[in-house]
């Protein structure tokens, strides 16, 4: 049975952000932007697991918090951009299972969601990470890349985004939307670090099958075309 889990959070690129990584991880997702709608829906779907944001409209995650521990026991993760100890406390003794202070890192967030189901008894479902295409294998549970059979050397980051482009095929990604999805939503660095990851990649890639290629969509970003 897959899993899902409810996120309640405000800021919507923070909430798209976080549905993107974990849809990709194989879970169900459903997005509240308020507390009050967060305990409704919470209702409606019984999630596996709540990601709750602290500071909300309507109801703030303190409230959100003491109304579904009131009425079950399906894990929680905080989120917030607060980080005093006070209201870490506060949040576990209301019943919360985990808490995460903002900026934070995909991977960590994933993590966390992994322990706490386990934590629970429920275990998250794994799903494979490999992609396969005409003399192309993206292998992200073993971390290779095969090219017409050869295991070529590459960087986690050029992994990471070429794997993120194939997932896809034939849609295109702005730069700073994969910059937001692979590097994450704290990174501050120049978008020019895609056009350079790129290359790279190209330069691995570059006439290996005529039934795939890397293309720049000029003025919008890059896409990984499948004919």
């Amino acid at each position: 049975m897959s899993k899902s889990v409810l996120i309640i959070e405000d800021d919507h690129n923070i909430a798209d952000l976080l549905r993107l990584y974990l849809e990709k991880e194989g879970y169900e997702v459903a997005i509240a932007p308020d507390g009050g709608k967060g305990v409704e829906l919470f209702r409606q779907m019984h999630p596996s697991l709540v990601l709750l944001d602290l500071m909300l409209p309507v109801l703030n995650g303190w409230g959100v918090c003491r109304t579904i521990r009131a009425e079950s026991d399906t894990p929680i993760i905080m989120l917030t951009a607060k980080g005093e100890t006070t209201d870490k406390v506060t949040g576990l003794k209301l019943g919360a299972d985990d808490y995460i202070t903002k900026p934070f890192e995909m991977k960590e967030v994933l993590a966390r969601i992994e322990a706490v189901l386990r934590r629970s008894g429920v275990e998250p479902e794994k799903t494979a990470k490999r992609l396969e295409f005409d003399r192309l294998i993206i292998d992200m549970d073993a971390f290779e890349l095969i090219v017409d059979g050869k295991k070529i050397d590459t960087p986690p980051k050029e992994m990471e985004l070429l794997y993120y482009l194939a997932s896809s095929p034939n849609r295109v990604y702005t730069r700073n939307q994969l910059l937001d999805e692979v590097w994450g939503f704290e990174y501050l660095g120049d978008s020019r670090t895609v056009d350079v990851h790129i290359k790279r990649l190209r330069e691995k890639l570059e006439g290996v099958s005529d039934q795939w290629t890397l293309k720049t969509v000029w003025g919008v970003g890059y896409k990984f075309e499948v004919v």
